[in-house]
């Protein structure tokens, strides 16, 4: 029967999201997944009997540690669903959410979303870790469009998933300059951008 501490499972998982950043996918093997967690030799291999399975174990680590950002984003941010908003007090709330979503993930975060980089570029060879991540982008999607909702930003569905992709293009960038470069200034103008291009305004007017 495989070993059941959860507790232990996410410490070599989470070793190996810090492994991903720092190493890249080469640098997760199962010892070094367990100096990371600070565990006995062999451990890593009860829990994932394969380098392919530890892998997707912490793919699917990340997804369930996107989401839980996710639902807290959603629960902080002020929500005012009284006054349907303007197109562009709804481009403005927007692109201050995003703002503030990519500083955090570009500099709190940035362990995670390296690390999510790499696993997406081995996905394109392994096809388990593919079908791991592609819960990420899919739930990404529809939690998106959710928490907009909850929000009061009433965005377009179909603009969702410009919406998604443009902001993985530019965390992507975030997370691989330094990130002592990484700040307000840098990362607003970016999400304005990913506004209009998501959201063109009907009146054909430009965001400032």
């Amino acid at each position: 029967m495989p070993p059941t501490n959860p507790a232990r499972r996410q410490a070599l998982t989470d070793g190996a999201i810090d492994l991903l950043a720092a190493s890249g996918v080469h640098g997760v093997t199962h010892r070094a997944v367990e100096n990371a967690a600070a565990l006995p030799p062999g451990t890593a291999s009860n829990y994932f009997p394969s380098r392919e399975a530890l892998l997707v174990a912490t793919a699917r680590r990340i997804v369930e540690l996107h989401h839980a950002d996710m639902d807290r984003t959603a629960r902080h941010h002020h929500t005012d669903t009284a006054t349907p908003p303007t197109h562009a007090s709804l481009a403005d709330r927007l692109a201050a959410l995003l703002t503030d979503a990519l500083l955090t993930a570009a500099t709190t975060l940035r362990t995670r979303y390296r690390a999510i980089y790499e696993l997406q570029l081995e996905a394109v060879r392994r096809p388990a870790l593919a079908s791991a991540l592609a819960g990420l982008q899919d739930s990404s999607i529809g939690l998106t469009a959710d928490h907009h909702g909850a929000l009061g930003l009433p965005i377009p569905a179909e603009a969702v998933p410009t919406l998604v992709t443009l902001y993985g293009g530019a965390l992507f960038v975030l997370v691989t300059t330094p990130v002592d470069l990484v700040n307000r200034q840098l990362v607003e103008p970016l999400a304005r951008a990913i506004v209009r291009g998501a959201l063109p305004d009907p009146g054909g007017s430009t965001t400032q």
